[in-house]
């Protein structure tokens, strides 16, 4: 699989993702009399359907990349990878309704307590692993642009 198609992929499953996420979405105001939906199932729903979008936006920047296919496909992947465990993570908390911000303190998943070092860790490795992905095909489309 190359680059150009991998984010063709996360965007397709993105968007079913967000699609599916807003019936679950609907499903629960429905249900609910004041019309709620628990935070993170709202959460999912708008993430997906923002990284679908952002998948195409990667997609278009592939082109510039200044790196040979093996580390372009790397450059898309990582950020695609860390988008996917982003919406995996809130549908997850969505389903166990276990909290309605996951950086609060104590770190809930379900009944079970997260130590704050792998929470941080993981938002740290997503930091980097986004912005440098995306940032390695900007800087070949600013190269190829001036």
């Amino acid at each position: 699989m190359n680059a150009d198609k991998l984010c063709l992929l996360a965007a397709g499953l993105f968007f079913l993702t967000g699609m599916l996420t807003g019936v679950w979405k609907y499903r629960c105001m429905a249900g609910d009399a004041q019309a709620r939906t628990p935070v993170y199932v709202d959460i999912a729903h708008r993430t997906a359907l923002m990284y679908s979008f952002t998948a195409i936006l990667l997609r278009a920047f592939v082109p510039y990349s200044p790196l040979p296919p093996a580390g372009t496909l790397w450059a898309v992947g990582v950020p695609l990878l860390f988008f996917a465990s982003a919406i995996l993570i809130y549908v997850v908390h969505g389903v166990l309704r276990d909290t309605d911000n996951q950086l609060r303190k104590p770190h809930r998943l379900g009944s079970a307590t997260l130590p704050g070092v792998l929470i941080h860790g993981y938002l740290w490795l997503l930091i980097a692993g986004e912005i440098g992905g995306f940032a390695v095909l900007f800087a070949g489309f600013l190269r190829a642009v001036f």
